[in-house]
């Protein structure tokens, strides 16, 4: 399968050297994977991550989706013309997660030249479904391009 990304030169360190000094990396954020059409990152459940009744925060699994769908725009464009942003995000939250990691998985449904739309899976460590989401993203021009 060809690859999606526009340049191949990307490595997960460098990811993850991007998230550093976010809300990503203040919620223990970590991208796992770069295949040819998807990215993968990973989210610790813990007391950054959970609400009062000890489960997962809805808010942080949309987070983590909003996070992993723009990264993967984001490795689309030509960061020297374009840049992206989160246009719009749904999310449904199927199954409660007490502790463990959560991993999304962003999958393009739509590769637009002014907007991408992504599928996202958030599993636990068992592999069960925890969250599916979609995050629409607009592509904007930079106005120095």
């Amino acid at each position: 399968m060809k690859s999606i990304w526009h340049s191949t030169n990307v490595s997960l360190d460098l990811l993850n050297e991007r998230g550093e000094k976010t809300m990503a990396a203040c919620m223990g954020m970590e991208f796992t994977e770069i295949g040819p059409d998807y990215l993968r990152m990973m989210m610790p459940v813990d007391d950054r991550t959970r609400q009062p009744y000890g489960l997962l925060h809805g808010g942080a699994s949309v987070a983590l989706a909003e996070t992993v769908g723009s990264m993967a725009s984001a490795l689309i464009i030509d960061p020297a013309k374009q840049m992206c942003v989160g246009m719009e995000i749904n999310a449904n939250h199927l199954r409660g997660v007490r502790d463990g990691y959560v991993h999304a998985v962003a999958k393009p449904l739509h590769i637009g030249s002014t907007t991408h739309v992504w599928d996202i899976r958030i599993t636990d460590d068992a592999h069960r479904l925890v969250c599916v989401s979609r995050l629409t993203v607009a592509v904007i021009t930079k106005k120095n391009a």
